[in-house]
Protein backbone atom coordinates (compact mmCIF):
# COMPACT_ATOMS: atom_id res chain seq x y z
CA UNK A 1 0.00 0.00 0.00
CA UNK A 2 1.31 3.76 -0.57
CA UNK A 3 2.68 5.25 2.19
CA UNK A 4 0.44 8.44 1.99
CA UNK A 5 -2.57 6.00 1.72
CA UNK A 6 -1.35 4.41 5.41
CA UNK A 7 -1.16 7.82 7.20
CA UNK A 8 -4.68 9.29 5.67
CA UNK A 9 -5.71 6.08 6.93
CA UNK A 10 -4.55 7.04 10.24
CA UNK A 11 -4.72 10.50 10.12
CA UNK A 12 -7.38 11.85 7.54
CA UNK A 13 -10.03 12.51 9.76
CA UNK A 14 -7.48 15.40 10.96
CA UNK A 15 -7.06 17.41 7.50
CA UNK A 16 -8.02 20.75 7.59
CA UNK A 17 -10.80 21.63 4.26
CA UNK A 18 -9.14 23.91 1.69
CA UNK A 19 -6.30 24.72 3.85
CA UNK A 20 -4.21 27.14 0.84
CA UNK A 21 -7.19 29.68 1.86
CA UNK A 22 -5.12 30.00 5.17
CA UNK A 23 -1.92 30.47 3.45
CA UNK A 24 -3.56 33.29 0.96
CA UNK A 25 -5.16 34.81 3.95
CA UNK A 26 -1.61 34.75 5.64
CA UNK A 27 0.22 36.26 2.64
CA UNK A 28 -2.45 38.80 2.17
CA UNK A 29 -1.40 40.11 5.32
CA UNK A 30 1.88 39.85 5.07
CA UNK A 31 1.68 41.82 1.52
CA UNK A 32 -0.59 44.68 3.76
CA UNK A 33 1.92 45.25 6.57
CA UNK A 34 4.83 45.45 3.45
CA UNK A 35 3.20 48.06 2.29
CA UNK A 36 3.38 50.42 5.22
CA UNK A 37 7.01 51.84 7.09
CA UNK A 38 5.64 50.37 10.64
CA UNK A 39 4.26 47.51 8.62
CA UNK A 40 7.33 46.33 7.80
CA UNK A 41 8.78 46.67 10.59
CA UNK A 42 6.07 44.49 12.12
CA UNK A 43 7.25 41.82 9.25
CA UNK A 44 10.59 41.98 9.80
CA UNK A 45 9.92 40.97 13.35
CA UNK A 46 7.70 37.55 11.96
CA UNK A 47 10.55 36.92 9.41
CA UNK A 48 12.31 33.29 9.85
CA UNK A 49 15.76 33.90 11.25
CA UNK A 50 17.53 31.89 13.12
CA UNK A 51 19.93 33.98 15.11
CA UNK A 52 16.66 35.43 16.74
CA UNK A 53 15.40 32.02 16.96
CA UNK A 54 18.16 31.09 19.34
CA UNK A 55 17.54 34.41 21.16
CA UNK A 56 14.12 32.76 22.16
CA UNK A 57 12.15 34.44 19.36
CA UNK A 58 10.70 30.68 18.50
CA UNK A 59 7.41 32.64 17.17
CA UNK A 60 9.36 32.99 14.15
CA UNK A 61 9.16 29.53 13.32
CA UNK A 62 5.38 30.07 12.49
CA UNK A 63 4.91 33.67 11.44
CA UNK A 64 7.00 33.52 8.67
CA UNK A 65 4.62 32.33 6.47
CA UNK A 66 2.99 35.48 6.51
CA UNK A 67 6.14 36.78 4.50
CA UNK A 68 5.05 36.01 0.64
CA UNK A 69 8.06 38.35 -0.75
CA UNK A 70 5.48 40.40 -3.43
CA UNK A 71 3.87 43.22 -3.77
CA UNK A 72 1.71 45.53 -6.62
CA UNK A 73 -0.81 44.59 -8.36
CA UNK A 74 0.81 41.34 -9.86
CA UNK A 75 0.67 39.96 -6.87
CA UNK A 76 -2.89 40.20 -5.48
CA UNK A 77 -4.07 38.86 -8.91
CA UNK A 78 -1.58 35.60 -7.87
CA UNK A 79 -3.24 35.26 -4.34
CA UNK A 80 -6.31 35.68 -6.17
CA UNK A 81 -5.86 33.02 -8.15
CA UNK A 82 -4.52 30.56 -6.31
CA UNK A 83 -8.06 30.26 -3.90
CA UNK A 84 -9.79 28.52 -7.02
CA UNK A 85 -6.27 26.65 -8.56
CA UNK A 86 -6.18 25.30 -4.64
CA UNK A 87 -9.45 24.14 -4.73
CA UNK A 88 -9.22 22.11 -8.18
CA UNK A 89 -5.92 20.88 -6.78
CA UNK A 90 -7.44 19.36 -3.39
CA UNK A 91 -10.20 17.83 -5.72
CA UNK A 92 -7.75 15.66 -7.42
CA UNK A 93 -5.06 15.07 -4.28
CA UNK A 94 -7.95 14.96 -1.59
CA UNK A 95 -8.13 16.83 1.42
CA UNK A 96 -5.69 15.26 3.39
CA UNK A 97 -3.11 15.02 0.83
CA UNK A 98 -3.33 18.48 0.20
CA UNK A 99 -2.56 19.04 3.75
CA UNK A 100 0.36 16.89 3.32
CA UNK A 101 2.02 18.90 0.84
CA UNK A 102 1.30 22.31 2.00
CA UNK A 103 2.24 21.72 5.81
CA UNK A 104 5.07 18.99 4.49
CA UNK A 105 6.26 22.43 2.16
CA UNK A 106 6.18 24.63 5.32
CA UNK A 107 8.15 21.90 7.39
CA UNK A 108 10.74 21.42 4.60
CA UNK A 109 12.17 25.02 5.08
CA UNK A 110 11.66 25.28 8.40
CA UNK A 111 13.62 22.22 8.24
CA UNK A 112 16.19 23.66 5.44
CA UNK A 113 16.87 26.84 7.49
CA UNK A 114 17.82 24.94 10.45
CA UNK A 115 19.99 22.25 8.65
CA UNK A 116 22.05 25.08 6.49
CA UNK A 117 22.61 27.19 9.74
CA UNK A 118 23.84 24.44 11.32
CA UNK A 119 26.48 23.35 8.72
CA UNK A 120 27.29 26.80 8.24
CA UNK A 121 28.23 27.28 11.96
CA UNK A 122 30.19 24.08 12.05
CA UNK A 123 32.15 24.30 8.72
CA UNK A 124 32.92 28.62 9.00
CA UNK A 125 31.94 29.41 12.60
CA UNK A 126 29.17 31.29 11.82
CA UNK A 127 25.47 30.60 10.77
CA UNK A 128 24.26 31.54 7.52
CA UNK A 129 20.28 32.41 7.97
CA UNK A 130 18.42 31.91 5.02
CA UNK A 131 15.36 33.53 3.60
CA UNK A 132 12.20 32.03 3.78
CA UNK A 133 9.11 32.81 2.25
CA UNK A 134 5.73 31.12 0.70
CA UNK A 135 5.99 32.58 -2.71
CA UNK A 136 7.40 29.48 -4.28
CA UNK A 137 5.29 27.33 -1.59
CA UNK A 138 2.07 29.30 -3.67
CA UNK A 139 3.37 28.85 -6.64
CA UNK A 140 4.35 24.92 -6.35
CA UNK A 141 -0.12 24.64 -6.09
CA UNK A 142 -0.01 25.71 -9.61
CA UNK A 143 3.10 24.16 -11.00
CA UNK A 144 1.62 20.55 -8.92
CA UNK A 145 -1.85 21.12 -10.90
CA UNK A 146 0.31 21.60 -13.95
CA UNK A 147 1.40 17.94 -13.33
CA UNK A 148 -1.93 16.43 -12.90
CA UNK A 149 -3.35 18.23 -15.91
CA UNK A 150 -0.79 19.32 -18.32
CA UNK A 151 -2.87 19.99 -21.59
CA UNK A 152 -5.38 21.93 -19.51
CA UNK A 153 -5.37 25.60 -21.03
CA UNK A 154 -4.78 29.16 -18.56
CA UNK A 155 -5.32 32.09 -19.73
CA UNK A 156 -1.89 34.14 -19.50
CA UNK A 157 -2.49 37.50 -18.37
CA UNK A 158 -5.88 36.57 -18.71
CA UNK A 159 -5.45 37.36 -22.68
CA UNK A 160 -2.89 34.49 -23.75
CA UNK A 161 -4.41 31.05 -24.00
CA UNK A 162 -1.61 28.49 -23.01
CA UNK A 163 -1.17 24.92 -22.11
CA UNK A 164 -0.21 24.42 -18.03
CA UNK A 165 2.45 21.84 -19.37
CA UNK A 166 4.50 24.95 -21.04
CA UNK A 167 3.77 26.91 -18.11
CA UNK A 168 5.31 24.57 -15.84
CA UNK A 169 8.04 24.37 -18.17
CA UNK A 170 8.78 27.84 -18.34
CA UNK A 171 8.27 28.23 -14.10
CA UNK A 172 10.85 25.59 -14.56
CA UNK A 173 13.70 27.42 -16.50
CA UNK A 174 12.98 31.02 -14.58
CA UNK A 175 13.43 29.06 -10.86
CA UNK A 176 16.25 27.46 -12.36
CA UNK A 177 18.24 30.87 -13.74
CA UNK A 178 17.17 32.61 -10.69
CA UNK A 179 19.28 29.65 -8.41
CA UNK A 180 22.00 30.60 -11.07
CA UNK A 181 21.99 34.27 -10.71
CA UNK A 182 22.19 34.05 -7.21
CA UNK A 183 24.64 31.88 -6.83
CA UNK A 184 26.45 34.04 -9.56
CA UNK A 185 26.65 36.70 -7.32
CA UNK A 186 28.06 35.12 -4.30
CA UNK A 187 27.74 31.27 -2.96
CA UNK A 188 26.72 32.65 0.31
CA UNK A 189 23.71 34.75 -1.44
CA UNK A 190 22.80 31.61 -3.57
CA UNK A 191 22.46 29.81 -0.40
CA UNK A 192 20.73 32.37 1.42
CA UNK A 193 18.13 33.31 -1.30
CA UNK A 194 18.50 30.26 -3.30
CA UNK A 195 17.73 27.91 -0.95
CA UNK A 196 13.95 28.67 -0.64
CA UNK A 197 13.56 27.52 -4.41
CA UNK A 198 15.27 24.41 -4.06
CA UNK A 199 13.25 23.34 -1.13
CA UNK A 200 9.93 24.13 -2.85
CA UNK A 201 10.99 21.87 -5.90
CA UNK A 202 11.94 19.37 -3.49
CA UNK A 203 9.37 19.48 -1.96
CA UNK A 204 7.28 19.10 -5.07
CA UNK A 205 8.85 16.21 -6.69
CA UNK A 206 9.26 14.07 -3.36
CA UNK A 207 5.29 14.62 -3.19
CA UNK A 208 4.84 12.98 -6.19
CA UNK A 209 7.13 10.47 -5.48
CA UNK A 210 5.49 9.45 -2.38
CA UNK A 211 2.11 9.45 -4.38
CA UNK A 212 3.16 6.93 -6.77
CA UNK A 213 1.95 3.17 -6.31
CA UNK A 214 4.54 0.50 -5.61
CA UNK A 215 4.14 -2.79 -5.67
CA UNK A 216 5.37 -5.37 -2.97
CA UNK A 217 8.18 -7.70 -3.92
CA UNK A 218 5.46 -10.63 -4.20
CA UNK A 219 3.79 -8.31 -6.26
CA UNK A 220 6.50 -7.91 -9.11
CA UNK A 221 7.45 -10.86 -9.03
CA UNK A 222 3.90 -12.26 -10.13
CA UNK A 223 4.05 -9.80 -12.41
CA UNK A 224 7.33 -10.43 -13.92
CA UNK A 225 5.99 -13.95 -14.08
CA UNK A 226 2.85 -12.87 -15.90
CA UNK A 227 5.24 -11.11 -19.01
CA UNK A 228 7.23 -14.20 -19.40
CA UNK A 229 4.44 -16.23 -20.15
CA UNK A 230 2.34 -13.78 -22.02
CA UNK A 231 5.77 -13.09 -24.49
CA UNK A 232 6.48 -16.91 -24.58
CA UNK A 233 5.42 -19.12 -27.69
CA UNK A 234 2.74 -20.43 -27.95
CA UNK A 235 0.85 -17.79 -25.22
CA UNK A 236 -1.14 -19.73 -22.81
CA UNK A 237 -4.60 -20.19 -23.93
CA UNK A 238 -3.50 -18.98 -27.40
CA UNK A 239 -4.72 -22.96 -29.13
CA UNK A 240 -8.32 -22.64 -27.39
CA UNK A 241 -10.71 -21.18 -30.06
CA UNK A 242 -12.98 -18.10 -28.95
CA UNK A 243 -15.90 -19.44 -30.70
CA UNK A 244 -17.26 -22.98 -31.18
CA UNK A 245 -20.39 -24.26 -33.56
CA UNK A 246 -22.92 -25.33 -31.62
CA UNK A 247 -24.07 -28.05 -33.98
CA UNK A 248 -20.54 -28.99 -34.48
Amino acid sequence: MNFLNKLERKFGRYAIPELQKYFVYASAIGLFLGMFGIGGQILDFLRFDMNAILRGQIWRLVTWVVDFNGGGLFSLLFLFCLVPMGRTLESFLGTFRMNVYLIGGVLLNILGGIVVYLVTWIAFGVGFPIYLSTYYIMLSIFMALAIIMPDATVNLYFILPIKMKWMLLVYLLELGYEVYSYFSMHWVFGIQYGSQIILALVNLFSFFWLCKIRLSRQQRKRQREFRAKMNSEPRPGSQITRHKCAIC
